[in-house]
């Protein structure tokens, strides 16, 4: 559920996905794909704008996050390797690649910010899932996927029916395989790649 978007690119970009355009309302598509909309930078105004906006405030979300100060416990958690730990509410960053193989643990509550640096990629193992725990101490259950984000500088490659929560800034490119699921958003700068996947936007 949720939109889909390209821009500076033409509609054509956007392939794999039955877009219809209405003749009343050339500024968007429908998708038997997709809940929601597909937008095009050749589309009709107000779309070319919006796309302008929409991707203007992506590159400045990116820089956002990238710029957080991160507390030195925070930093190169497990090299990276991060399969079966568990997260808690704060800023962390590491200088490669995060990957998981299994299950992570995402733990906290509804208030609570994450905010997952890598200057690498994100490399997901088929069948491994985030999975969203509540603080018991906090009361009000688990993290949201909206308060989640994972600043990529590199790709994030999701193995097949795996899961992930949260918003994804990525710079290059996110490939999803076959059966992966994601509750949030991908906004990546370069390609999206997805391989019947379930998306959900927060």
């Amino acid at each position: 559920t949720g939109d889909i978007g390209v821009s500076p690119l033409a509609a054509e970009a956007i392939t794999g996905f039955t877009l219809i355009q209405d003749d009343t309302d050339r500024s968007r598509s429908t998708s038997v794909q997709v809940t929601g909309f597909a937008y095009a930078a050749n589309y009709a105004s107000p779309t070319p704008s919006t796309m302008t906006t929409a991707i203007g405030d992506m590159e400045r979300a990116y820089t956002d996050a990238a710029g957080r100060t991160v507390a030195a416990a925070n930093l190169n958690v497990m090299n990276g390797l991060i399969t079966g730990a568990t997260l808690t509410a704060g800023v962390y960053e590491w200088g490669g690649d995060i990957a998981f193989s299994a299950n992570i643990y995402i733990k906290g509550t509804p208030d609570d910010l994450f905010i997952f640096k890598s200057s690498g990629n994100v490399i997901v193992g088929s069948g491994a899932s985030v999975v969203l725990v509540a603080d018991r101490t906090g009361g009000g259950g688990a993290p949201l996927a909206s308060n989640i984000v994972w600043q990529v500088a590199g790709y994030v490659d999701a193995g097949t029916t795996s899961h992930l929560e949260g918003i994804f800034l990525i710079k290059t490119a996110a490939a999803f395989k076959t059966g992966s699921s994601l509750n949030g958003r991908i906004l990546a700068q370069t390609a999206v790649t997805l391989d019947s996947v379930t998306v959900v936007a927060p």
